[in-house]
C-alpha cells in the first residue's frame, strides 16, 4: 500500500503543479495570456500525469481488493514485481498516450481565434481552437477518455463491489465499520475525480459549455488532489500516530 502511495503522491504533487501555479498567477492578472509553448507544455503534462494518475488509481484500487477479498493470496498477488511492473505500466502508459495525444493536437492547424476558454489549456478547450474539422481530434480524444478514464473507473467500482460483499460476510459489526469507513472515502474521492472527468470529456457537448466544463475540471484539477492526503493519510493510523510522535518529541518538546 505505501509502495503505492509513494508514488500515487509524487504523480499527484507535479499534476497539481502543473495546473495551480499557473491558474493562480493568471487570476491575479488583469489581461492572462499564455504563450504557444507554454500551453502546449501544460497540456503535455497534464494529459501525461492525469493519465498516470488514473492508472495508478486502479492500481491501488486492485490492492485494497487483493488486501481484503484475498489475503491469503496477497503476498502473492502483490508481490515486489508484480508491483514494480503495474507501477512502471501506469508511467509508461502515460508517457506513451500524453506524448503522442498532445502532439496530435498541436500539429492541428491553428488559424483562427487564440482564445481558450477555459483556466488552463485543457485537451477540448484547445481542440475547438483548431482550423477545419476537429472530427480526428474528437475521436482520439473519445478513444484516450475510454481508455483511461471510463475503463479504470469501471474497474475500481467492480473492484469496490467485490470489497462490498466481503465487507458483509464480515462477522463482527467493527470489523464491518472499519474496512467500510476507509473504503467509502477512498471510493467518495475516487468517484469525484472519474465522475467529474467522464462528465466532461465524454457528454454530447463536451466542451461547449463554457462555465460547467470549468467547474467539473476545478473538481478534479483541484478539489481532488486537495482531497486525497486527508483520505489516503490522516484517516490512516499508522500515519497519524506517527505525525503525533513527531510533533511531540520535535513540536511539543520543552
Amino acid at each position: 500500500m505505501y509502495f503505492f502511495l509513494r508514488h500515487f503522491s509524487l504523480v499527484e504533487v507535479l499534476y497539481t503543479t502543473t495546473i495551480v501555479p499557473r491558474m493562480l498567477a493568471d487570476l491575479l492578472s488583469s489581461c492572462p495570456t499564455i504563450p504557444r509553448a507554454s500551453c502546449f507544455t501544460q497540456l503535455y503534462f497534464f494529459a501525461l500525469f492525469g493519465i498516470m494518475e488514473c492508472c495508478l488509481s486502479t492500481a491501488m484500487a486492485y490492492d485494497r481488493y487483493a488486501a481484503i477479498c484475498r489475503p491469503l493470496h496477497y503476498p502473492t498477488l502483490l508481490n515486489q514485481a508484480a508491483c514494480v511492473g503495474m507501477v512502471g505500466a501506469s508511467y509508461l502508459m502515460g508517457v506513451i498516450t500524453g506524448t503522442t495525444h498532445s502532439i496530435f493536437i498541436f500539429t492541428l492547424p491553428f488559424h483562427g481565434a487564440n482564445t481558450v476558454h477555459h483556466f488552463l489549456c485543457d485537451i477540448l478547450p484547445v481542440l475547438r481552437l483548431a482550423s477545419g474539422s476537429p472530427f480526428w481530434g474528437e475521436v482520439g480524444n473519445l478513444a484516450v477518455t475510454v481508455a483511461f478514464i471510463l475503463t479504470p473507473f469501471s474497474l475500481i467500482v467492480i473492484s469496490y463491489a467485490c470489497i462490498l460483499a466481503t465487507i458483509l460476510g464480515i462477522a463482527t459489526s467493527q470489523g464491518r465499520r472499519k474496512v467500510f469507513s476507509t473504503c467509502s472515502s477512498h471510493l467518495f474521492v475516487v468517484m469525484l475525480f472519474f465522475g467529474t472527468g467522464t462528465v466532461a470529456y465524454m457528454t454530447p457537448q463536451a466542451g461547449s459549455f463554457r462555465d460547467m466544463d470549468q467547474i467539473l475540471a476545478v473538481f478534479y484539477t483541484v478539489v481532488t488532489p486537495m482531497l486525497n492526503p486527508f483520505i489516503y493519510t490522516l484517516r490512516n493510523k499508522e500515519v497519524t500516530g506517527a505525525m503525533r510522535r513527531f510533533m511531540k518529541r520535535y513540536l511539543w518538546s520543552p
